[in-house]
């Protein structure tokens, strides 16, 4: 899954930032009221500029590393695997860094004595265990931001969910087509081998400012904050932009599963209350009529036989499109006292 270009330096920064903290940190506990017992002997205002530098440097790389094996190796290498490429990936740029902080030290500082000796210098074991340790650490912090939704981690951290608070947000709802079928086919386990494949292509929705907030079976919950999803009406192309991909991937599909995948979808706007949930299993959750809306017009794709339904209320909100869409007026649904009126979008 090819992740955008705004996502990749968001990760590339925060590597970089994670680096940059780490290495200034280990510079004012190092050379705060200790004296190094190695033949490197830095002044706190040096060491933390080198630490700015080489943080920038190998943090930058650290990224960049982080999105290649997002983009090229997730699923496609068994985890064991994948964690002794990110451990020796890890040793790697431990040589590679000591080598450049060599390489500065003998040019800038004055230091001459030879590599190896520079290698096993006093303290240089800690050293190593503790930029391993920082390795480890930023990895663990990109997976748990992963799980829980890109920048949700940070504003868990600072309590902004702790209690509830409204939000107007747009919400749409994916389900994939003919899924039971699909499973009664497939079997079991290749329908969920079909299923990861369909959701590692909905990543594609990212470059129009979509979340993923749920996935719930065979399908998806995706919502965008309102501005976000109306600005250049994101919410319809990323809809488009999932089908144009799925379109894209038809060979493979039809080669690896007999079948081209394809889904319905529905999308409503309003607001709802957003809060931190759960004591054993921490995550964020969206209350509201706005949400069971467009569950409920999702559900109506099939009667209509149309693959995406916006509800009114949005529809207006988006202004003059350049897609084509069909008013079909207002319906009943399961749960509502009020009909709610739909359109029927052409992408």
């Amino acid at each position: 899954m090819k992740i955008n270009r705004q996502r990749r330096w968001r990760i590339i920064k925060n590597f970089a930032t994670g680096w940059i903290a780490g290495f200034v940190f280990l510079s004012i506990v190092r050379g705060s009221g200790t004296v190094e017992q190695g033949s490197v002997q830095l002044a706190l205002p040096a060491a933390i500029g080198m630490s700015v530098l080489l943080g920038a440097i190998f943090g930058g790389f650290a990224g960049m590393v982080q999105i290649a094996m997002e983009e090229r190796a997730y699923r496609r290498i068994p985890l064991h695997r994948l964690l002794a490429l990110r451990v020796l990936f890890a040793v790697m740029s431990l040589g590679a860094l000591v080598l450049l902080s060599y390489g500065i030290m003998t040019r800038f500082s004055g230091v001459t004595i030879g590599f190896g000796e520079f290698l096993v210098e006093p303290g240089s074991f800690a050293l190593y265990l503790y930029i391993l340790s920082v390795d480890f650490f930023l990895v663990l912090l990109r997976q748990i931001n992963l799980m829980i939704g890109d920048g949700n981690l940070w504003r868990l951290l600072r309590g902004r969910f702790y209690e509830p608070r409204e939000e107007e947000r747009i919400f749409m709802f994916l389900d994939l087509k003919s899924s039971t079928k699909h499973a009664e086919d497939l079997g079991h386990v290749t329908y969920s081998r079909l299923v990861q494949d369909c959701f590692d292509d909905l990543g594609v929705v990212s470059d129009f400012g979509a979340e993923v907030y749920q996935y719930v079976g065979d399908g998806v919950v995706l919502t965008w904050p309102l501005a976000g999803g109306l600005h250049d009406q994101n919410c319809l192309h990323a809809f488009r932009g999932f089908q144009d991909r799925l379109e894209s991937r038809r060979d493979y599909y039809t080669r690896r599963y007999g079948r081209a995948p394809s889904f319905t979808a529905a999308i409503n706007a309003g607001v709802v209350t957003v809060t931190e949930v759960g004591r054993h299993k921490r995550e964020i959750a969206y209350h509201g009529d706005t949400i069971n809306t467009a569950a409920r017009v999702q559900g109506k794709c099939k009667t209509f036989g149309r693959d995406l339904l916006v509800t009114s209320g949005l529809w207006n909100l988006l202004g003059d499109s350049s897609f084509g869409h069909e008013e079909l007026g207002e319906i009943s649904l399961r749960g509502k006292e009020e009909p709610v009126g739909i359109v029927a979008v052409d992408v």
